[in-house]
């Protein structure tokens, strides 16, 4: 199946305004530094890459936090990643945070000790962002967003998310384009959990036409009836609707309770933000 034109990247354009993005959110919150883990995967290689450009290396910090059983091959790719952009860097083992925790569940399936490691590696983060004085970044892309491929409080914490309005494929397209290296590229998707674990085999399909129905859906504005009709498959298609809708508790804010005249949870504008700075 070929990338649909519609999914192409004008690349030098989307990474100056990615850039530009990373650089005036922490601004305006009173930072210019960041924070972000480091998988060897190619989601948070691209963050780092931007962050590198928008803020310069010495203002980002990059941390390494395999489990026991983690990918060596993740660790080098991670390394290549921190040579070419000069970026600062701290390798955090999770082994110890995570195996009490085991030890005390002995009935928890991969599943929940995937979303424990994820969780503890965010743990570190925050803490280094508190250390570092720099707002933690998020690696998370559009597909997974919108499919739930992620840990609530794990992996899909954090105070900005760059690459969360591009799809997987336009996360390749732009990883390309800034030189990222080759061995991760070609690599297959991972969050490197257990042994041979891979995110298209946990998802059920390929990323590729995963991306292809979503944008069909949240881009076009199609219905599922007319994408079977352009030629996907109807299964992949019902996979991409249910996944979708099993997830949205992951993308909305949390819920609450209104009160009288309280105004939190009130989403300020940056207007209205501007004109609040502005009140004597």
């Amino acid at each position: 199946m070929g990338l649909h034109s519609d999914l192409s990247l004008d690349s030098k354009s989307v990474q100056q305004r990615l850039e530009s993005f990373i650089r005036q959110t922490l601004q305006r919150a009173g930072f210019h530094r960041a924070v972000l883990g480091l998988s060897g995967g190619i989601d948070s290689a691209l963050v780092c890459y931007l962050a590198a450009a928008a803020l310069g290396p010495e203002n980002v910090l990059t941390v390494t936090m395999p489990y026991a059983n983690s990918s060596p091959a993740s660790i080098e790719d991670a390394l290549a990643v921190i040579a070419q952009t000069g970026v600062r860097h701290q390798h955090v083992e999770i082994t110890p945070f995570v195996e009490p925790l085991f030890a005390a569940l002995p009935d928890m399936d991969r599943r929940r000790r995937g979303n424990a490691m994820a969780r503890s590696r965010m743990i570190v983060l925050y803490d280094r962002s508190e250390a570092f004085q720099g707002l933690v970044l998020g690696t998370g892309n559009k597909t997974e967003i919108l499919l739930g491929y992620s840990t609530l409080h794990g992996d899909s914490a954090c105070a900005l998310a760059p690459i969360g309005d591009l799809y997987k494929t336009q996360v390749r397209q732009l990883a390309a384009a800034m030189g990222i290296p080759e061995s991760i590229l070609a690599k297959a998707p991972s969050a490197d959990l257990w042994p041979e674990q891979t995110d298209e085999g946990e998802l059920g399909l390929s990323y590729a036409e995963a991306d292809q129905i979503l944008f069909g859906l949240f881009d076009q504005g199609l219905s599922p009836e007319a994408i079977v009709a352009s030629g996907h498959d109807p299964q992949q298609v019902s996979r991409v609707q249910e996944l979708v809708m099993r997830s949205g508790f992951k993308r909305c804010p949390v819920p609450i309770g209104r009160v009288g005249t309280c105004t939190v949870g009130i989403e300020i504008t940056p207007e209205r933000e501007a004109e609040i700075a502005l009140s004597p």
